[in-house]
C-alpha cells in the first residue's frame, strides 16, 4: 500500500497530549525521534512522564538504578524510583473530571452510574472492611467477579491499604479458579452469586462452595448479590453478603508505599501447566498505564472509554487505570453479540463513547455478521478504536474505516499479561497503515531478532525488548531467587526480554505481529506465522474461524493442517477447500497452502478468548494437554483426537 488509511490533520495532531509532551521535553521532530530519545535517556523520559501526567506521590531521589541489568529485578537492579512513595488507588481516585467515574451496563439493559465521590466512598468502605478482616499490606484479596463497579471498588479498596488484588472472571470453572487462587492463598475472596450471559442465568453458588473447599483457609468469603437481589448463601460455609460486610462510611485513606510494592497478581494462560503468577508493582503499572492512556490514546478528563473485557483479562486492569486521567470508564457485562448483534454499538452510541476497545476477533465477527455501525448508529462521538487479543487482519482495518468511521484513530495494540501493558500501540500524531501496529511504545526498546540474536529487518523475527521498563513484573509468586522468571523471558537471548511473538518491523517504523513464535509453522524450512494464514482464510464468508498447526506425518516432513469452523449449516466441500488453497497460494505463497483442510464444529480457546494452537497440536498427536482447566471449552479437544484425515 502506497498511502495510509488515515492521517491525523495537522490541527488534530497539534492538539494531542503527545504533541504537548514532546514540546515539554524539547522535541519537535517526528515520533521516531521522540521514541529514540525515550529509550536512550530512560531516566529523563520516565521522570518527564511522572511530571506531565501529574502522578500523585513523592518521586524520591534517583529515577532508576541498575539499568545495565536487563533481567528480573534483583538487589543490583533494575529498579525504578527506588526511593519513591505513592498509592495506586489515590492516583485513580483523585478529583479530576466532571463526568461520572463509572458507568456500568449489563446484558438486558440495566445501567448504573457512580460519581467520583461515590466510587471513592465505596472503595473506602471496602478498605475499612478489609482492615477489619485483618488484611495487611502484601496480603492477597481475590475476586471471582464480573466486570461491575464492585470489582473496581474492591480493587481500589485493596490498593488503598497495600493489599494485592487478583481476579478471575465468573466463566472460570472450579479447577481454573483453584489453579490460580490456590497458589496465592488469598485472605479474602469476593464473589458473585451468579451472572447472565447470552440470555442464560448461571448460578455460581455451588461452584463457589467447591472452590472454598479446595483453597487454603480464607478469613472471609463475601458474596455480592448479582443474579438475585437476595441470594441464599447459607449452604456456603462462612459466606457473608456484601452489604453486611462493608465497613461504615469513612473518609478515604491511602497508605503510601514503595514504587515496586505489589499491586496485582496476574496469570499466564496455563495451557502448558499451572498458570504462572506474575506480580506487578503499583508504580510501574501506574506509570506505564498513564503513559499509554495520556500519550498514546490521548485520553483526557473529557473522554468516555469502554473496553469490552472481563476481570480475567489484563485489559480490565488497563481500563481501570484510565480513571487516573479523569475519564469516565464504561463497564459492560454480557455477551458481545447477544441478545442483539448490535449491542456494543448501541452502547457506544448511547453513552457517547469516545474511545472503544475490543478484540480483533470481535471486529472480524462483526464484519462477517454484516454489521455497519456507521449506517445504523450515531458514532460522531467516537474518535478512536482500540483492538488487541490477536493480530488484526488487513481486511479488519478496511472494515473499521469502511463501516465504522472513516475519520478515527485505529489503534492496534500488542503487549501482554507479562508486562500488564503494550510493547506496540497507537501513535495519535502518525498515520495508520493497513495491517500495521503504528509503533513501539515510548520507553520500550522493541526489536526483532533472528535465531542468533541479531536484529533483523525486512523479514519476521522474534519480538524482544532490549532494555528495562518499569512494568516488568517485580516477581513471580513463589519463585525464590527468580529462577522461573528468568527462564520465562531471559533464557533464549541472555540479557534480553524474549516475548514469544513472531513479528516484523516495517518500513514505516510500525510492526506486524504474525502470531506466537512457539506456534509458527515451518513447512519446507520456511517459518510462517499462523496469523498469516488466518488473515487469508477468514476472508472467505463461509469461514467463521480457523486454526493451523504443524503436523509431522511420520515421514519427517512437516506439513500444515488447517482446521476451519464454518457458518452454521455449511459443510466443507471440495470447491471451498480449493478456493481456500488457491487464495493462500495467490495472496500468501505456495508454502502457506495446507496439506489438509478439516472442518470442525468448535476450536478450543483459553478463558481469555485466545485460540490455543498448542493444545490442538497436543490433541492431534495424542498427547495429554497439560492443563485443560485453562480452556473455556475443553470438550472441543476431543474433536482433534484420532482424526482419520491425518492417517493417510
Amino acid at each position: 500500500m502506497t498511502s495510509p488509511l488515515w492521517t491525523p490533520s495537522p490541527e488534530r495532531a497539534a492538539a494531542t497530549r503527545l504533541h504537548a509532551f514532546a514540546r515539554t521535553v524539547g522535541h519537535s521532530g517526528d515520533y521516531a525521534t521522540l521514541h529514540r530519545w525515550s529509550i536512550e535517556r530512560p531516566e529523563e523520559f520516565w521522570s518527564a512522564v511522572w511530571r506531565f501526567c501529574g502522578v500523585v506521590g513523592d518521586s524520591g531521589g534517583p529515577v532508576a538504578v541498575g539499568l545495565d541489568q536487563m533481567r528480573p529485578p534483583q538487589a543490583e537492579g533494575p529498579r525504578w524510583f527506588p526511593k519513591a512513595r505513592l498509592n495506586f488507588a489515590e492516583n485513580l481516585l483523585r478529583p479530576v473530571g466532571s463526568g461520572p467515574a463509572v458507568v456500568a451496563l449489563r446484558e438486558g439493559g440495566a445501567r448504573r452510574e457512580l460519581s467520583r465521590p461515590a466510587l471513592a466512598a465505596l472503595a473506602a468502605r471496602v478498605a475499612s472492611a478489609l482492615s477489619a478482616a485483618g488484611v495487611k499490606p502484601g496480603d492477597r484479596v481475590a475476586a471471582y467477579l464480573p466486570n461491575i463497579p464492585e470489582s473496581i471498588a474492591g480493587m481500589l479498596g485493596a490498593a488503598s491499604i497495600g493489599a494485592i488484588w487478583s481476579s478471575c472472571s465468573p466463566d472460570f470453572g472450579v479447577a481454573g479458579v483453584v489453579d490460580r487462587f490456590g497458589q496465592i492463598a488469598p485472605r479474602v475472596l469476593l464473589a458473585v452469586d451468579g451472572y447472565r450471559y447470552a440470555g442464560k442465568a448461571i448460578d455460581l453458588r455451588e461452584r463457589i462452595a467447591a472452590v472454598m473447599r479446595q483453597l487454603p483457609p480464607i478469613a472471609q468469603l463475601v458474596v455480592i448479590p448479582y443474579l438475585s437481589e437476595h441470594p441464599d448463601v447459607r449452604a456456603i460455609p462462612g459466606a457473608m453478603l456484601w452489604d453486611e460486610w462493608l465497613g461504615a462510611e469513612m473518609e478515604s485513606r491511602f497508605t503510601h508505599l514503595p514504587f515496586d510494592h505489589p499491586l496485582y497478581i496476574l496469570y499466564s494462560s496455563g495451557t502448558t501447566g499451572l498458570p504462572k503468577c506474575m506480580v506487578h508493582g503499583a508504580g510501574g503499572t501506574l506509570l506505564q498505564h498513564q503513559k499509554e492512556h495520556v500519550l498514546h490514546c490521548d485520553l483526557t478528563s473529557k473522554d468516555t472509554i469502554c473496553y469490552y473485557t472481563t476481570t480475567g483479562w489484563m485489559m480490565w486492569n488497563w481500563l481501570a487505570s484510565a480513571l487516573a486521567t479523569g475519564a469516565t470508564i464504561v463497564l459492560y457485562d454480557g455477551a458481545p453479540l447477544a441478545p442483539d448483534p448490535q449491542v456494543l454499538w448501541d452502547l457506544v452510541a448511547r453513552e457517547r463513547v469516545t474511545v472503544f476497545g475490543t478484540s480483533a476477533k470481535y471486529l472480524a465477527l462483526a464484519e462477517k455478521s454484516g454489521l455497519e455501525p456507521a449506517r445504523t448508529h450515531d458514532l460522531t462521538s467516537l474518535r478512536a478504536v482500540l483492538t488487541t487479543g490477536s493480530p488484526l487482519a488487513g481486511h479488519s482495518y478496511d472494515y473499521v474505516y469502511g463501516c465504522i468511521n472513516k475519520d478515527l484513530h485505529l489503534c492496534n495494540i500488542s503487549g501482554g499479561t507479562e508486562l500488564i501493558s503494550c510493547f506496540a500501540l497507537g501513535v495519535p500524531t502518525e498515520p495508520v497503515w493497513r495491517g500495521e501496529l503504528q509503533g513501539p511504545g515510548l520507553g520500550m526498546a522493541v526489536d526483532t531478532f533472528d535465531a542468533a540474536g541479531r536484529p533483523v529487518r525486512g523479514a519476521p523475527g522474534e519480538l524482544v525488548c532490549t532494555r528495562p521498563f518499569p512494568s516488568m513484573p517485580v516477581a513471580f509468586w513463589n519463585d525464590p531467587g527468580g529462577a522461573r522468571y528468568r527462564a520465562a523471558y531471559f533464557e533464549k537471548f541472555p540479557g534480553v526480554w524474549h516475548h514469544g511473538d513472531w513479528a516484523e518491523i516495517t518500513a514505516h517504523g510500525g510492526l506486524v505481529i504474525y502470531g506466537r513464535s512457539d506456534a509458527t509453522l515451518n513447512p519446507g524450512g520456511v517459518r510462517i506465522g499462523t496469523a498469516e494464514l488466518y488473515r487469508v482464510v477468514e476472508r472467505h464468508p463461509e469461514v467463521l474461524e480457523s486454526l493451523a498447526i504443524a503436523h509431522d506425518s511420520g515421514t519427517g516432513e512437516v506439513r500444515i493442517v488447517l482446521f476451519v469452523k464454518l457458518r452454521e449449516g455449511l459443510r466443507l466441500d471440495d470447491a471451498l477447500a480449493d478456493r481456500i488453497r488457491r487464495r493462500l497460494r495467490e495472496d500468501a505463497s505456495p508454502h502457506h497452502v495446507p496439506w489438509r483442510i478439516i472442518q470442525v464444529a468448535d476450536l478450543p480457546r483459553t478463558i481469555s478468548g485466545k485460540l490455543s494452537e498448542l493444545a490442538v497440536r497436543a490433541a492431534v498427536r495424542g498427547e495429554a494437554v497439560a492443563n485443560v482447566a485453562a480452556l473455556a471449552n475443553p470438550e472441543a479437544l476431543e474433536l482433534f483426537r484420532n482424526l482419520p484425515e491425518l492417517k493417510s
